[in-house]
């Protein structure tokens, strides 16, 4: 069991890497609001990290339920993959999963303030996993899929900003925290609809946002969720570092150019590829600038 386990980390979600990543989010989150509150002097222990594994835990599930939901589909359009290959069997995940939520469960039971937003956050990825109890309507309803799908980013950050809230003492309805709830809920979506955008020679059975809109269409709407994910970062960091701003806007500005060189000619290359490189460099300046105010201060 344990080295099928191991075919499925590698291929589908490495531990490491997706650990690392769920204390990047969290963090992010977790100063953005903090600093904006003018706060400097942090109360920091076990319990930003218990937040972080519980964002790496619970997209781990997500990447599991996933796989469980999307099985029959895999198995004709993913055959390679370690679940629909046999490589690796249901009762292997279903058992890690168990045991990953129960963990998951206890750990901010006891030492977490938030425990109502966790059941919240879980409850949501629960319903994502049955479908809602409409898998017919939603499965094959790929806008659908997503109106109720994507929302459970925005929930994690809201779970991340409630812990931080309450362990601060701060107000709960600011513009900061409105904006801290949608600053990494953008680059999800972003990537999510775009790695369903193919030039029209890629298209295969698999229903994608390019073939039901046309890739330009679909081009399009990425591109002005893009500047919305802007707007709230310069929201979020203008009062903690102005070069930061301008470098934000520069990275961009190449998104933008490379949106366009796509729509002109959907053959240059895969516009995730872009995409996943525009949100790392996004996300790293924002820990950057993190980084840079508690170092430096305001700049």
């Amino acid at each position: 069991m344990l080295k099928r386990l191991n075919i499925y980390f590698k291929e589908m979600y490495p531990i490491i890497p997706r650990l690392l990543l769920g204390m990047i989010i969290f963090g992010e989150i977790y100063f953005i609001v903090i600093l904006n509150n003018g706060i400097t002097e942090f109360k920091i222990n076990y319990q930003e990290f218990i937040g972080g594994f519980t964002v790496f835990s619970f997209l781990l599930w997500l990447r599991i339920a996933d796989d469980f939901k999307d099985y029959e589909l895999d198995c004709r359009l993913f055959s390679h993959r370690p679940l629909p290959s046999g490589r690796v069997k249901k009762s292997d995940l279903a058992i890690f999963v168990g045991i990953l939520i129960t963990v998951t469960v206890l750990l901010n039971l006891f030492f977490m303030n938030n425990f109502g937003f966790f059941l919240f956050l879980y409850i949501y990825g629960t319903l994502m996993s049955l479908w809602f109890f409409s898998k017919k309507k939603i499965q094959k309803s790929l806008p659908l899929a997503l109106v109720t799908h994507n929302p459970v980013q925005m929930i994690m950050n809201i779970y991340i900003i409630s812990f931080t809230c309450i362990k601060y003492g701060l107000k709960a309805w600011t513009l900061t925290n409105f904006l801290a709830a949608w600053t990494l809920y953008f680059p999800a979506l972003i990537w999510e609809v775009s790695r369903k955008i193919r030039s029209p020679k890629d298209e295969t059975e698999y229903v994608t946002y390019s073939k039901l809109f046309g890739y330009k269409k679909a081009t399009m709407f990425v591109l002005i969720l893009t500047w919305a994910d802007i707007l709230t970062n310069v929201l979020l960091v203008w009062n903690l570092n102005k070069i930061s701003v301008i470098a934000l806007l520069i990275n961009t500005c190449w998104m933008t150019w490379k949106f366009a060189q796509f729509m002109k000619d959907p053959t240059l290359f895969k516009i995730v590829d872009k995409v996943e490189r525009y949100t790392y460099i996004q996300e790293s300046m924002m820990l950057i600038t993190v980084a840079a105010y508690i170092i430096f201060g305001k700049i």
